[in-house]
């Protein structure tokens, strides 16, 4: 898309200077008025030819036909290359499209559920909850503004060992709709997304390889912290931007995200 954007920008500025030129030089070699030579250059490029404005010198009639070889074809290139714009804008509205609904699908089937599970061990969820309150009211710039300002926020968690056992009852049974999702090539178009699938897919592979919570040390409870905090702040990231995506163009989805929020204490889907 960007590379098509800059041949579009070139050729677009060829064509500017081409026109510019003739014009300029059948001014001087033609004697002609400024909207005449501007018209007499455009005609020419566009292959009209009216007839009603013609070359009456040899450097005009030289002119003419480096107009006709460089500025038809830049002429041309413009149309073509603007075809294909429209064409990628197209293409990647669908595909943003594809891929927040399957965001919306991870969060149904498991994000929202992660998030709860994860921030019953977050030691400053009070500050988080503070952050990521939203209303109807909220507008774009307030999703920008607090991604930003939660990088500050550390996301640390405190492990137990029933949280543990939980989130490994929840990702062992949601194995199935993580390996779909990871087989969606559409995720290409989104690498936090992406990295966000291969955090949880490993937090799932990590506990399913411990049988017993009770025995595990202090060094592997903290290496398990390690893991969750990784897929936590990835979560909370993305599913911030979800929330941006579904205010802006489906404020009924919208609704139903603010009510049932991981983080509203007070969360209901039913409308009060």
């Amino acid at each position: 898309m960007k590379s098509s954007t800059i041949k579009f920008q070139i050729l677009v500025a060829a064509f500017v200077a081409i026109t510019l030129s003739g014009t300029v030089v059948f001014m001087v070699i033609e004697h002609l008025s400024f909207l005449d030579a501007f018209y007499f250059t455009l005609v020419t490029i566009a292959t009209v030819g009216y007839g009603d404005i013609h070359p009456t010198t040899q450097a005009a009639k030289g002119l003419v036909v480096i107009l006709i070889v460089c500025g038809v074809g830049t002429f041309g290139g413009i149309l073509a290359s603007a075809t294909e714009l429209l064409v990628n804008r197209r293409e990647n509205e669908i595909r943003r499209q594809k891929l927040h609904m399957v965001t919306g699908l991870f969060f149904s089937e498991l994000g929202n559920t992660l998030m709860l599970i994860f921030c019953s061990m977050d030691s400053r969820l009070g500050e988080l909850r503070k952050e990521l309150t939203f209303t109807n009211e909220s507008v774009d710039e307030d999703f920008f503004r607090i991604a930003n300002g939660l990088e500050a926020h550390g996301f640390d968690v405190t492990v137990h060992i029933g949280k543990l056992q939980e989130l490994r009852t929840v990702l062992e049974a949601k194995g199935p709709i993580l390996l779909r999702l990871l087989e969606n090539p559409i995720l290409l178009e989104r690498e936090s997304f992406t990295e966000l699938l291969r955090a949880v897919f490993h937090l799932r592979d990590e506990l399913l390889h411990r049988s017993d919570f009770q025995i595990l040390p202090d060094t592997d409870h903290a290496h398990l912290a390690g893991d969750i905090k990784r897929a936590y702040r990835l979560l909370v990231m993305e599913w911030l931007g979800y929330l941006g995506h579904l205010k802006k163009h489906h404020p009924y989805l919208f609704s139903l995200a603010l009510r049932i929020n991981p983080l509203n204490p007070h969360r209901s889907a039913i409308v009060r």
